[in-house]
């Protein structure tokens, strides 16, 4: 699989993860490692929660910050 962003540089990379907002394949240089917290139990009960990566795009991960900062203001 080939870097969607570095196609259209006219690049040919490989991807090295797919993005999980979109689903394209990026490169080392185009991947945005985020964070997410998953949450394990039951609605009743206890519940734990751990911190896993995700990995984005540039575009979904500025859409993500962009919709991020107007929710904060």
């Amino acid at each position: 699989m080939q870097c969607l962003d570095c196609r259209t540089e006219s690049k040919d990379t490989h991807s090295v993860g797919v993005c999980q907002g979109c689903g394209a394949g990026v490169c080392e240089s185009h991947a945005r490692i985020t964070s997410r917290t998953v949450r394990h139990g039951s609605p009743q009960g206890p519940c734990a929660q751990a911190e896993a990566r995700r990995v984005l795009c540039t575009v979904c991960a500025e859409a993500e910050a962009l919709t991020a900062a107007a929710v904060t203001l």
